[in-house]
């Protein structure tokens, strides 16, 4: 148990010390400025341009911004769609379909498209079993990296309204989109993907194979270009296993280097952006105070999961059960666990997981304790900002930071600043608005999905954990997660279409009142600090910080929270008493 957590230890301080150096280089790419890679990039990245007709210095508004995000994001979708419904029309069948799946149904074509466009990869199919190699390797793979690059994008367009002196622009989104695919993703991307094949995991385009068993079953074990899906799968937070036990497969994630080596990918970039943040506002304090906050709430999340599922179910202890550990077993829950893995792993791969968007899974969420599966819903309902998703869980921390700087002026009795610029009521009503969309989405449709027959009929448990499963689910889909308590038949029409209506709104009505933000605080001149400005540089301001997220991000959940996790926990502890 003691190596265990100094494992989960060690891969955290090892994202950290990976971050300064990577966020060093982003703030660089994105400044335009020479690195390493240029003279073999830069090239190709002219290629591109040239391609889709953009020039690298033409910048854009706000607006402007945001109308090319979401063109590139329509047009995408389209595609994906296409090429899934027709995967069996497409030539080279033998090659690019072996298994020769039909064309996906038009409602989970659909579902899928904007799930893997606004970077939740939810999945409403078993992969193995529906996708061709084609539709894994292409359209699937094309938003990984796509809709990865979109959230680093716009949290850069965000950054870039905080640093500039005054302006009206926000940078352009091909360029952003260009650069991060060529310079950060795909370099690390081709890294990753040569550990995992080094490790086991499987990258091939053979048929599925035939396997005979000692009782005379014949078993089919499917195979498939999976470790370079693997990679970017967790580096951009997509999450969208090949196979639909995720990264709990062994083809996926062989043994447990490669599954703190998945920790690790899944925080990399996101814990990297503050350094990042620090460096193009110029004071790297002002991104530390952001990660200080991130990781003071993303290490306890870890630690109660660690706690909650090494402690087991009451109710076993009445049946007389032993769940403590011991030279003999490893003691707790490890019901849906894999003993490549064990508890405090994969509890620092539940808490990391819905900590940022990436909604990859090594165990079965559905079969953690009440408590343990408070952490993953509780993680995704703060808007997943410790870290959070790849760009998002900055954007959306810097939110809660501008409304942190606002109750930080009124306790000083000054004009609220930030970065050297006032925070006036726009500001604040923007990031209200976004702040306020979350529970608008996960709570509306949670609410209606108890009350109408569709939604109804979709959990496979009642009471208390049911309830849980339609929050999760919408929870999961809002958040751009993607993962799933797994006791929900989300493959429904209510459920395909209310989860892509949630998908769209927590990416991209979310994006609205972020990208007006920024473009109202691009315009701003910078004024100098006063004895009356308070600093957010300090871990006085983290502290704030934390508290803000808890006041207002959980307690607006917490009604939610008691009718599902808490009242079950409390169900349980009850049984048992009794």
């Amino acid at each position: 148990m003691l190596w265990e957590i100094i494992g989960v230890v060690v891969t955290f301080a090892a994202v950290v010390l990976c971050a300064r150096p990577l966020g060093k280089y982003m703030a660089k790419v994105f400044s335009g400025e020479r690195t390493l890679l240029s003279r073999v990039l830069h090239p190709v990245e002219r290629g591109v341009y040239r391609l889709i007709g953009v020039k690298e210095d033409d910048e854009q508004t706000w607006v402007r911004y945001l109308a090319a995000t979401l063109v590139v994001t329509v047009v995408s979708i389209l595609v994906t769609f296409l090429l899934l419904r027709f995967q069996d029309r497409l030539p080279f069948q033998s090659v690019i379909n072996p298994q020769g799946f039909p064309g996906v149904a038009p409602d989970l074509a659909m579902n899928t498209s904007i799930s893997f466009a606004t970077n939740t990869n939810w999945q409403n199919y078993a992969g193995e079993a529906t996708m061709s190699y084609f539709s894994q390797m292409v359209a699937l793979v094309m938003h990984n990296f796509l809709s990865a690059a979109t959230g680093l994008a716009l949290a850069i367009a965000l950054i870039r309204g905080l640093a500039r002196r005054s302006g009206k622009t926000l940078g352009s989104f091909y360029v952003d989109v260009t650069r991060g695919i060529l310079y950060v993703l795909l370099p690390i991307a081709v890294i990753g993907t040569l550990v995992y094949v080094s490790q086991g995991a499987i990258q091939n385009f053979s048929g599925y194979t035939q396997a005979h068993t000692l009782t005379g079953v014949t078993q089919t074990i499917a195979q498939g270009p999976v470790a370079s899906q693997e990679i970017i799968k967790d580096l951009g937070n997509n999450g969208g296993g090949f196979f639909n036990a995720n990264s709990a497969h062994p083809y996926e994630n062989p043994n447990g280097f490669t599954n703190a080596f998945t920790i690790f990918s899944l925080l990399l970039i996101s814990i990297s952006l503050t350094f990042t943040f620090g460096r193009m506002v110029g004071n790297i304090k002002q991104g530390m105070a952001v990660l200080a906050a991130m990781g003071v709430i993303l290490a306890g999340m870890t630690g109660i999961a660690i706690y909650a599922e090494q402690a087991g179910n009451p109710a076993l202890n009445g049946a007389g059960v032993t769940q403590v550990a011991s030279a003999s077993q490893s003691g707790g829950n490890m019901e849906g666990k894999s003993v490549r893995f064990g508890i405090p792993q994969s509890s620092q791969f539940v808490a990391s997981t819905t900590g940022t968007s990436t909604g990859s899974v090594d165990a079965s969420h559905d079969s953690l304790t009440a408590l343990g599966g408070l952490v993953p819903l509780l993680s995704m309902e703060l808007g997943e900002i410790t870290p959070g998703g790849i760009g998002a869980g900055l954007y959306g921390m810097l939110m809660f930071v501008i409304l942190g700087v606002f109750i930080a002026g009124l306790m000083v009795g000054r004009t609220p600043e930030y970065l050297g610029k006032k925070i006036d009521a726009r500001e604040v009503k923007l990031a209200a608005l976004a702040i306020l969309i979350l529970p608008l989405s996960i709570l509306g449709f949670t609410a209606l999905s108890v009350l109408v027959t569709p939604g109804q009929v979709g959990p496979l448990n009642s009471g208390p954990h049911g309830f849980s499963e339609i929050l999760y689910a919408f929870s999961s889909a809002t958040g751009n997660n993607g993962s799933a308590f797994a006791g929900l038949t989300g493959n429904t029409l209510y459920y395909n279409t209310t989860l892509e209506l949630a998908m769209w709104m927590g990416r991209y009505l979310f994006l609205i009142p972020i990208l007006a933000l920024a473009g109202s605080m691009v315009k701003k001149k910078v004024i100098p600090a006063s004895a009356g400005t308070f600093p957010t540089d300090t871990p006085l301001f983290s502290l704030l910080l934390i508290g803000v997220v808890l006041v207002i991000g959980a307690l607006t959940f917490f009604p939610a929270l008691t009718l599902g996790p808490i009242l079950e926990h409390l169900q349980i502890v009850a049984g048992h008493l009794h």
